[in-house]
């Protein structure tokens, strides 16, 4: 409708200009030179009608614009959707790569000055959605065209907050090279690897490149879980599994494995992914963001199912929509007439292979490896979204830790972290500020806790949080936490969820932590 009335507009000031000239262009009866030189005067006329039609075009300028915080991978995909969103709406789209997205928003959205759109992923959105920062969407009929598992996701309360674009969740790596047919079982894994160990092919069978959430689909398959589910089908906080029969059956099998030299006691996730990609083990669980390494490295792989049914987490990404946004409609329809479509999904899963959530991308995709990481993922469990989560990661993790460096039994182990998650979920952490990180053991029982009440800051009058403790000689790491838990928490430079700070204490003595809650910087001062 709007380019039909510029249209009309252009065509009446024509009109109007050429009728103007019209007595001027009238010749004269008795000569023709007259009637030459005006007709010359009027061939420059569309020149001058040229010149009123450019002023009139400019009506198309954008009557508003919609901002969008996004990653280095998804920004270039959504910006070319801008030519073509003004075209049609007369809106600018402005597309920001942002990182550490939900804790600027956060900050940004109270104060007007955030985004009107964010991609964040689901478990990540559940703090924006109980602090009421992002409206509900309603996809109308498109709501038909995404993976259902993807949208209740996004649902809190009965209500659905974001737009889904991507699933991802591990699968079970193996290079093929070393196995022709993967094992289904976790015994057949075992004697597989003992023959490849044997043969001199491999040096483990297999590695972790974790303790918590890149070994649950083998604790899954063991009968561990993190929370139970109510009657509803959701997460229940006050059923907590990381003491459950199965997560100790799954710490005595990790560690028997590791004794007879099948399963590598490594857990870091850059050695573990070097090992696999470098042909030192033959199994592997990883996503889909490893299939780009994997393949520029030339490694022979394959994605199966997990051994004995193992579950993994499933994660989604998706478009929330700022609720102090002063074009949520807009932002909508932009979400729902230009996202939501299969070229533009189809450009998503091209830059950054993940599982597509809308079916027409989903179903045109011909990734095989996605493929295979997709049906990995067909029993997964969707990563909980509570606030409660926040509190499990650093006990759960350091569990596993434990037993494979002998510090605990398995029982143990679980057992203590267990206990440790009860008490931190029924304790309120709100607005607290610590200091998890390998020092705490030093000056308490706790050891990267979140919500250790022994490492919390306290607020001085300047603004800034203090604490100071005597630690003996050492190498350290250490990271800000906020609220008891890992939902937000701060690395190096301040960097949210950033690498570990690490740091040296020379000779026993004190050691003041100064954090500005701005920056997000913590500051070591040492005597």
């Amino acid at each position: 409708m709007k380019k039909r009335f510029i249209l009309l507009a252009v065509i009446l000031i024509a009109s109007f200009v050429l009728g103007a000239c019209a007595p001027e262009a009238t010749p004269e009866p008795e000569t023709e030179e007259p009637v030459v030189e005006e007709t010359e005067e009027l061939v420059e006329e569309p020149e001058e009608t040229e010149e009123v039609v450019e002023p009139t075009e400019e009506v198309v300028e954008p009557s508003a614009s919609i901002r969008i915080w996004a990653d280095e991978q998804r920004a270039p995909v959504l910006s070319e959707l801008a030519p073509d969103f003004l075209a049609e709406y007369g809106v600018e789209l402005v597309v920001e790569n942002i990182s550490g997205i939900r804790d600027q928003f956060s900050v940004a959205a109270p104060a007007g000055e955030g985004p009107d759109i964010i991609i964040l992923a689901h478990d990540q959105a559940a703090a924006l959605v109980a602090s009421g920062l992002v409206a509900p969407i309603d996809l109308g009929p498109k709501a038909d065209e995404f993976v259902e598992e993807a949208l209740n996701a996004f649902t809190y309360e009965g209500e659905l907050y974001g737009m889904p674009y991507a699933t991802e969740n591990l699968g079970f790596f193996y290079n093929t090279d070393y196995v022709e047919e993967p094992p289904t079982t976790w015994d057949e894994v075992y004697s597989i690897s003992e023959q490849l160990i044997a043969d001199g092919t491999v040096q483990y069978g297999i590695v972790l490149a974790g303790t918590s959430y890149d070994a649950y689909p083998w604790m899954t398959s063991q009968g561990g879980y993190i929370f139970g589910t109510d009657e509803n089908g959701d997460y229940d906080p006050t059923d907590v599994g990381v003491g459950s029969e199965g997560m100790i059956q799954f710490g005595e099998m990790a560690l028997q494995w590791v004794e007879d030299g099948i399963l590598s006691d490594n857990t870091d996730n850059t050695t573990a992914k070097s090992m696999f990609l470098n042909g030192d083990v033959a199994f592997f669980m990883n996503g889909p963001w490893e299939l780009n390494n994997l393949r520029e490295a030339g490694t022979p792989y394959a994605v199966a199912a997990f051994p004995d049914g193992g579950q993994p987490f499933m994660g989604v990404q998706g478009f929330m929509i700022n609720a102090f946004s002063e074009n949520i409609l807009l932002a909508q329809a932009f979400l729902t007439e230009y996202v939501a479509t299969q070229e533009t999904m189809l450009k998503f899963y091209e830059v950054d292979p993940r599982v597509p959530a809308y079916i027409p991308a989903l179903e045109a995709m011909d990734d095989p490896d996605l493929q295979a990481i997709a049906e990995a993922g067909a029993n997964a469990q969707p990563m909980p979204a509570i606030p409660e989560m926040g509190k499990v990661w650093g006990d759960w993790g350091n569990a596993l830790s434990f037993i494979l460096n002998g510090e605990k039994t398995p029982e143990e182990a679980y057992t203590f972290a267990q206990e440790a998650i009860v008490a931190a979920i029924s304790s309120d952490t709100t607005g607290m500020i610590n200091l998890p990180g390998s020092w705490q053991s030093t000056v308490s029982d706790c050891e990267w806790d979140p919500a250790c009440a022994d490492t919390a800051m306290e607020l001085g009058d300047d603004g800034l949080y203090y604490a100071t403790f005597t630690i003996p000689a050492g190498d350290y790491e250490i990271k800000v936490a906020h609220d008891g838990g890992w939902d937000t928490n701060y690395g190096v430079d301040g960097v949210a969820g950033g690498d570990n700070i690490t740091f040296t204490v020379e000779e026993e003595g004190e050691v003041q932590f100064i954090y500005d809650p701005e920056t997000h910087v913590l500051e070591i001062v040492q005597d």
